[in-house]
């Protein structure tokens, strides 16, 4: 069985092909631009790489052309298009759908009710699901949602305190997010540490990051809450904020509610602090230059991720693992060490020369830590791919 596993933008097609009888990845590559009259293409099938410029309409086209990359008698690796079983998706969120669903007109309806709250990631999801399963009904079509991995966080940690019917009739609560990169953690950390009753404190850092409690392979709290706007301050997304400062906000700067939140959801987080860049990397650089904002970002990000470990520590009763992962956790040694810093009286300590010298899959603790700390590059793509081969063998 071979699954297609599909990250959508606007006007992007970034693909990973699985073999799942082998667990093997076969091909990645992206198109960008999409609608444009040139569109960057890249392919890598093995050992074999291209990069092309091409014109393609729509979504549609750029599948197309990704399968007929894929089964190019020269260098292609399968035989046919028909070789695909399915083209899944990691979704982000479905309001009255989670888990892992074929694609039908009313979960993509769900999925459009819920576009307030996921404002970056739905629409360009259910346009292009929407276009594919028009246009090649022949793919079957599985959307595998963020929030299932979270499904098993107890209530108390799941409801705000607003009036209950709120949370029972408009589903507003902590669903968390960034479930099949903590779902990969949870299950690679117990293959790496020969066991699974662990608690693992999961670090998802990058351009969007949540932390995740997990005991015995389950999500029991995440720092995302009812939308991916929550939690940490993210590139250019708020992270947590309190609603009443919206009505000063409004007053004071004349702007709409809309305007606002879209502030909130595209000008704010590490860029909104720095003025510099959404980009961890170029804000690092800048403060090592002497810009204020930018440390001061930084030590803003910083501080939320520890306190958010902090209350998983609380909330585990201690942890056997703390995993860095993401693009800024697997490769920023700098943030590691900061998170880390002063935590030696709670067992956790990190070695600098590990933490330092640290690539790829590889344990960044001192000898006398209790608590073991990691660095593990994700594989969303896999779980999703593994999720949707559950749900057709199913």
């Amino acid at each position: 069985m071979k699954i297609l596993v599909a990250n959508l933008g606007s006007t992007s097609f970034k693909y990973r092909l699985f073999d799942m009888d082998s667990q093997c990845q076969l091909a990645r590559g992206g198109i960008e631009r999409i609608g444009s009259t040139e569109s960057p293409c890249k392919v890598q099938i093995g050992d074999y790489k291209l990069e092309l410029t091409v014109t393609l309409a729509d979504h549609v086209e750029a599948v197309n052309h990704c399968l007929g990359q894929l089964t190019d008698p020269a260098h292609g690796c399968l035989s046919s298009a028909s070789d695909v079983s399915a083209i899944a998706f990691k979704t982000v969120h479905g309001g009255r759908y989670s888990g892992v669903q074929r694609v039908t007109p009313d979960l993509l309806a769900a999925m459009e009710e819920m576009c307030g709250v996921a404002p970056a990631h739905n629409p360009p999801y259910i346009a292009a699901m929407r276009l594919l399963a028009e246009k090649l009904p022949r793919i079957p079509l599985i959307a595998a949602f963020e929030t299932d991995f979270h499904a098993t966080i107890p209530r108390h940690n799941q409801f705000y305190a607003i009036p209950y019917e709120w949370s029972e009739t408009l589903s507003v609560r902590r669903w968390g997010f960034h479930g099949a990169s903590h779902r990969y953690i949870a299950g690679r950390t117990a293959e790496l540490l020969g066991r699974t009753d662990l608690r693992i404190i999961s670090c998802h850092l990058g351009g969007s990051s949540s932390i995740c409690a997990i005991r015995n392979g389950q999500s029991v709290a995440a720092t995302m809450g009812m939308s991916p706007q929550s939690g940490l301050p993210q590139n250019n997304r708020v992270g947590d904020f309190d609603p009443f400062a919206l009505p000063r906000i409004i007053e004071k700067t004349g702007k709409s509610l809309t305007e606002v939140l879209n502030i909130l959801a595209n000008q704010s987080g590490l860029l909104g602090i720095s003025g510099v860049s959404t980009d961890y990397r170029d804000i690092a650089q800048a403060a090592a230059d002497g810009n204020a904002r930018a440390m001061l970002a930084l030590d803003v990000f910083t501080a939320s991720a520890r306190h958010a470990l902090g209350a998983y520590l609380v909330e585990l009763g201690g942890a056997d693992a703390i995993v860095f992962t993401g693009g800024i956790g697997e490769n920023r040694n700098d943030l590691r060490t900061a998170v880390c810093r002063d935590l030696v009286e709670l067992g956790i300590v990190l070695d600098p020369v590990a933490n330092e010298r640290a690539k790829g899959e590889v344990s960044i603790h001192a000898p006398q830590s209790r608590v073991q700390i990691w660095v593990v590059p994700t594989n969303e793509e896999l779980v999703v791919a593994r999720l949707a081969a559950k749900l057709l063998e199913g």
